[in-house]
């Protein structure tokens, strides 16, 4: 499939002074962000989380638990996404992120190319550490406690595709995996701030974290047009097929955490199997897949990866292409 839209050329990584350089000790969350904190007594309806971003959450059966119980679902799904994306972002985005720091990504880059990516590692370590002090505040606040949550067996999936289709190439897999991260736009970060019923601690920590990913996505577009030019043609097939696996496994919800909290508000191991069944697999989550996908994808064509033979195909088959082309969303502010 190719892009009826004449591709945008290459912007070489390292260029003078790009904003995200120059004023990083002013603008960051880690350098210049106020302690976000929970203020108040909190509304015994209170919203810790948009509930039109939870996909169980207008289940029959999920409907019908009480009042309560609805009220904790809501707390340990922000507690989830929260923990999930601290997990996230220490255990992958800065895992490739200080190989790049460190010049161990096999390329050769400038020092000052370098550094960005290490203040991009001391940005995602901000916000792991934000977000896990809002769960701790929030439970403290409310008495519902976090239920235990692994990270690994989500790890383990991701790391397995790079295994399988890029076997003998760990590194470029890792760093596939914080490209695709790092340009793609979860629906939380865009709706989340500016949701006014959600409590306000969760709207302040959300809107931080997107102001910071702005900049870390024009980093990473830039890094992958340089990956890419560099890598040699055999290699560039390879990673064409892999991208799409990549991306999927990106973005699949972690069920576990899922069918615990509804297994502590009240349901039975049939329904929770229901409920996440009739939730995660319908052609609305596809979609919503792809527009989440969209800059990714976007930055793919336009880097001529589904030039290559069969990578059209392998995006088509993860549905992750339209029948028109990609349009980008307008550029990112505080209320993405």
């Amino acid at each position: 499939m190719t892009n009826p839209e004449p591709p945008e050329p290459p912007e070489p990584l390292e260029r003078p002074e790009p904003p995200e350089r120059r004023d990083w000790y002013e603008r960051s969350g880690v350098r210049s962000g106020p302690h976000r904190t929970v203020t108040g007594p909190l509304d015994p309806a209170t919203r810790f989380f948009p509930p039109r971003l939870v996909p169980y959450w207008s289940h029959p059966l999920v409907a019908a638990l009480p009042d309560r119980r609805r009220h904790e679902l809501l707390a340990r799904h922000l507690y989830q996404y929260l923990t999930f994306t601290a997990h996230f972002e220490t255990r992958v985005v800065n895992r490739a992120t200080e190989r790049i720091a460190d010049g161990r990504a096999g390329l050769a880059l400038p020092a000052a190319v370098r550094l960005d990516a290490c203040r991009i590692y001391c940005d995602e370590g901000y916000h792991a550490l934000a977000g896990l002090d809002v769960v701790e505040q929030v439970a403290a606040a409310t008495g519902i406690p976090p239920l235990p949550y692994a990270f690994d067996p989500f790890l383990r999936q991701l790391d397995g595709i790079g295994s399988e289709l890029l076997a003998g190439e760990p590194v470029l897999a890792q760093l596939l995996q914080v490209v695709v991260a790092e340009t793609l736009v979860p629906a939380a970060l865009e709706e989340v701030p500016g949701d006014r019923a959600v409590l306000p601690v969760v709207r302040d920590v959300v809107r931080d974290h997107a102001r910071d990913e702005g900049h870390h996505h024009a980093y990473f577009s830039r890094f992958f047009e340089q990956l890419w030019s560099d890598l040699p043609a055999p290699l560039k097939g390879r990673v064409a097929r892999c991208l799409p696996g990549l991306i999927g496994a990106v973005l699949a919800p972690d069920l576990r955490p899922v069918g615990a909290a509804l297994t502590v508000a009240g349901l039975g191991p049939d329904s929770v199997r229901q409920v996440i069944a009739e939730s995660y697999r319908t052609r609305r989550r596809e979609g919503a897949l792809r527009a989440t996908a969209r800059h990714t994808v976007r930055l793919f064509r336009n880097t001529g990866v589904l030039e290559e033979p069969c990578a059209a195909a392998a995006f088509a088959a993860a549905e992750l292409l339209t029948g028109g082309p990609d349009r980008p969303r307008p550029p990112a502010r505080d209320g993405r």
